[in-house]
């Protein structure tokens, strides 16, 4: 026996059934770096034109995380795919640089000293930093097998970048849409700057909950409640604010809402009818008495006085005053809230915001100077109770704001910030319009989403108080805090930023009389012009990255057709992108955005270090490689949060073990294969033909899926093809052909043209996602097969059809149901040990008329089908009593044992193998043949 296996044409490859990923990703990242292949992918498939993703900028500040990983590779893969499907898809990451995070690790590492430093010094520093961060991120980037221009990446400190930047706000100003007014934002007294909406977190926060009797001894109260008894009346309001309480400017009522007069416990209160009951058992009143009625809008104008200050506080209306909590009468301070902010404007109410940047009270504010707003809370409660204005006090858990970066509560402060109106030009029109016609959202609720946030969005902060990133150009009185700039003295100073080897450290370092333009113009008042100190908000920054990348790199264009990133970006890059592009361009900077989830564990509790369930990068990289870490992104529904752990891990690699012996097992049987030896369509025997037809196909679906960015689809119809129609069916039914045919038989040749044809489909599939494993087979590919191509990435992917008509199809469908049945119906036997290897087994098979034609019209040979020694085919009339039926409606069958012996080189048993003859028929030809 052991002659007649030596003339088995077994598997030959040096393509390793181990992976052994942490070794061989190394060199196949250095094979790709020195020969260029990043560049060369793009410039051999061009022929369908540019396709352009745009890199959302990473901040340079730490090392990757899964979250990061993921929004990388997903890029990668689409690049990848664009440029194997003939567009020119160029990657050019880049970096955000500037902003409070990096200048805060500056000052933490500097201590006192930095706020000794002259702002130039400090600017270095964070530079530094900065490109200390970015080196190490551009490293573990690569090492995750995204390909790119990592030696010419955009920086948003860049010169040219920053001049850019500026040139962006210039236009704005060109546009009469930038201007300086006091108003309240998001200030983080601990990083002691205004804050964008993109820069706040909502998280659970603890507050007291007060309730609060404002004295109302309003004369003119009579005459809208006759039964008022001004010694006792007060209008009665609730927050969760105390530390506001010291700049009340007013109460607002809402014009429609029914306002009650309550008699309670020796005085009267007014507040909305449908809180009256809830209230006083909140506030403990024994016996309440509602003595009348009336409508919010007949209590506009009368006057309420502070409860702990001597000056007025005057009931004012505002439509915004909801019933959903409180007392229906909202405590309003306009320095500390943007709906107060317009209701004080439309009032002519004062602004006031007694605090300095570190929120704490100043000096003219009495019993509360020094105090920080949160110290400020229980003194407000202590002086309430003291003077018998307290009427209700607790704690209650709600969302409040805070800072993106320390983690610490914000607060609206009223300050005079820089701001691009939403109105100016129909900014917020044109923009919610250019959501909903010009720009496709994947998935689709990013639509509504970005669109209410536009629609809902006050005009934009766009000043910092801050030292690292580009300077907001234009001058300010020292005298009366005016401001002064022109569009194309803006455009002067761009030109300098552009030229100076540091970009915007020129504003730093420039003196005023290079400074102020040549006009010299003066302040109204007579003061002295000195230069803005805030910077421009970072979003404003990495917004402006069409302008400073897409419209100035002559290989890149506007708009890109794609943007991708983490789904908080609906309120970050993608936001101000737009808001940017539209107000200066006249349109979307992106044709498309697609958005992905957050990386959780997997319990789905987010990942946090004080949790414990921080996975980094590196540390799946090291165990299994980066490859897994691509099949795991590849493998999951991006678009909702994903999860990651040990157990989904190690499904990831069972997953990857199956393709890549797939590919092994392909490889082994090509080995003596030639493109010469390859058979026409119509030249292969019918089940390779149907098993080509299958192969296209899902190639047509996955370069589809692809194209839609369903990635997952891809992982699991690849996965389920290697692991079902090929391992446990094509290929483990064509083993017969390959191992005992003759080597250049048309059964042979039929079949390698097929597992030809496939690998070369599997290898365009993989290699977006499975790169190194890709790159790795196609080393492997024996000479005669090897495409004229230095990697697998520059391969194009083919677009051949399917080649086979529905009905033949069908009949292929029918037949392969007639094989499952057979297969099912010998399980038992072979789980009893009456049969043990398949080809122990024989089957009789009764079929009706239609699956005789199915049999008829696919030359199938059943025998070969189900690896069974015999199967025998009769009309389903012929069948015995003892037939067993199956699933099939016309189909009925007996299996058993086959009769003859066992030929001892292919396994078949046949009456015509006997003692003294130990080969069937077939082997004793080849053998002959074969000499």
């Amino acid at each position: 026996m052991s002659d007649y296996k030596k003339t088995l044409r077994l598997p030959q490859t040096s393509f390793p059934m181990k992976a052994n990923l942490t070794q061989r990703e190394p060199q196949t990242l250095g094979f790709w770096e020195k020969e260029g292949i990043a560049r060369t992918m793009v410039e051999t498939n061009s022929q369908k034109g540019a396709f352009i993703l745009h890199d959302g900028p990473p901040y340079a500040n730490g090392n990757i995380h899964l979250g990061t990983a993921l929004n990388k590779i997903l890029k990668d893969i689409i690049v990848k795919s664009r440029n194997m499907q003939g567009f020119a898809a160029r990657y050019v990451p880049g970096w955000d640089c500037h902003g409070l995070p990096i200048e805060h690790k500056v000052a933490q590492e500097l201590g006192e000293k930095f706020a000794q430093l002259p702002p130039v010094a400090v600017r270095k520093r964070c530079r530094d930093y900065a490109a200390k961060w970015l080196n190490t991120q551009r490293k573990e980037f690569k090492r995750l097998g995204v390909l790119g221009d990592w030696d010419h990446p955009y920086q948003t400190m860049d010169p040219a970048y920053e001049a850019a930047t500026a040139r962006e706000l210039g236009r704005f100003m060109e546009k009469n849409a930038v201007f300086r007014s006091k108003k309240p934002v998001h200030w983080c007294c601990s990083c002691q700057t205004a804050l964008a909406e993109a820069e706040v977190e909502y998280k659970d926060h603890a507050s007291p909950s007060i309730y609060v009797a404002f004295p109302l001894p309003d004369a003119k109260l009579a005459a809208v409640f006759p039964q008022a008894d001004l010694a006792r009346a007060h209008v009665v309001i609730w927050t969760t604010t105390p530390w506001t309480l010291p700049d009340n400017m007013a109460v607002a009522l809402h014009p429609e809402h029914e306002y009650a007069l309550v008699e309670a416990d020796g005085r009267q209160f007014v507040l909305a009818e449908y809180f009256v009951p809830g209230l006083a058992d909140k506030f403990g009143w024994q016996t309440w008495t509602i003595l009348a009625k009336v409508p919010g809008a007949s209590l506009e104008g009368l006057v309420a006085r502070h409860p702990f200050f001597d000056r007025p506080s005057p009931i004012v209306l505002a439509d915004y005053v909801t019933l959903e909590a409180g007392t229906g009468c909202v405590h309003t301070a306009p320095g500390h809230g943007r709906e107060d902010y317009e209701t004080g404007l439309k009032y002519g109410l004062e602004i006031l915001s007694p605090l300095d940047d570190a929120g704490r009270f100043l000096e003219s504010v009495d019993q509360m100077a020094g105090l920080t707003v949160f110290q400020a809370n229980p003194k407000v409660i202590e002086i309430l109770k003291e003077n018998g204005r307290l009427l209700g006090s607790e704690k209650i858990a709600h969302s409040y704001p805070h800072c993106w970066r320390c983690k610490e509560p914000v607060i609206f402060r009223a300050t005079t910030q820089w701001f691009v109106s939403m109105a100016a030009n129909a900014l917020r029109q044109r923009t919610l319009k250019a959501i909903r016609e010009d720009v496709q959202w994947i998935p689709a609720w990013g639509e509504d989403r970005i669109y209410n946030m536009i629609e809902n969005r006050p005009d934009w902060c766009i000043s910092r108080q801050r030292l690292w990133g580009v300077p907001i150009v234009a001058l300010r009185c020292t005298a009366c805090d005016d401001v002064w700039f022109e569009a194309e003295w803006v455009y002067q100073m761009v030109e300098r930023f552009a030229k100076h080897p540091r970009g915007c450290d020129d504003w730093f370092e420039a003196p005023m009389e290079d400074i102020i333009p040549a006009h010299k113009p003066t302040c109204s008042c007579g003061g002295q012009w000195k230069k803005e100190t805030d910077i421009l908000d970072v979003w404003f920054d990495s917004g402006s990255s069409f302008a400073a990348v897409l419209k100035e790199r002559p290989e890149l264009s506007l708009p890109a057709d794609l943007y991708l990133e983490g789904s908080d970006q609906h309120r970050g890059w993608f936001h101000s992108s737009l808001l940017i592009a539209v107000g200066n361009e006249g349109a979307p900077p992106y044709k498309a955005v697609l958005t992905h989830g957050y990386v959780v564990d997997g319990e789905g509790r987010k990942m946090s270090k004080s949790v414990g369930n921080v996975v980094a990068p590196q540390e799946i990289i090291d165990k299994f490689g980066a490859e897994i870490l691509r099949l795991w992104v590849a493998s999951v529904d991006y678009t909702e949060d994903v999860r990651i752990s040990d157990a989904i891990l190690s499904g990831v690699v069972d997953g990857y073990r199956r393709i890549r012996n797939t590919c092994r097992f392909l490889l082994g049987n090509l080995s003596d294969f030639t493109p010469q030896d390859a058979l026409a369509y119509d030249e292969l025997l019918p089940y390779d033909r149907y098993a080509l037809d299958q192969a296209l196909r899902l190639h047509a679906d996955i370069q589809a899926a692809y194209g839609r960015y369903e990635f997952h689809k891809i992982y699991h119809a690849l996965y389920n093809y290697c692991v079902t129609d090929l391992s446990a069916l094509y290929l483990d039914i064509s083993k017969d052909r390959l191992y005992v045919e003759g080597q250049a038989s048309r059964e042979r040749r039929s079949c390698q043209t097929v597992l030809w044809r496939v690998l070369m489909l599997m290898l365009q599939d993989m290699a977006p996602v499975l790169s190194f494993t890709a790159e790795e087979a196609f080393t492997h590919l024996p000479a005669a097969l090897k495409p004229a191509l230095p990697s697998v990435l520059c391969m194009a992917a083919e677009t051949e059809a399917p080649c086979m008509d529905v009905a033949l199809r069908e009949r292929w469908g029918q037949v392969l149901a007639i094989r499952a049945a057979i297969v099912a119906a010998m399980e038992p036997l072979r789980k009893s040990g009456e049969v043990g290897h398949s080809l122990s087994g024989q089957a009789v098979v009764y079929i009706d008329e239609d699956l005789q034609t199915a049999l008829a019209e696919t030359g199938a040979d059943l025998r070969e089908l189900c690896i069974l020694s015999r199967v025998d085919v009769h009309p389903l009339g012929q069948a015995p009593a003892e037939a067993l039926a199956t699933e099939l409606g016309g189909m009925k069958l007996t299996v058993g044992t086959a009769a003859g012996g066992k030929c001892e080189r292919c396994w078949i048993v046949t009456p015509e193998v006997t003692e003294s003859n130990d080969l069937c028929a077939r082997c004793a030809r080849v053998l002959v043949e074969e000499g």
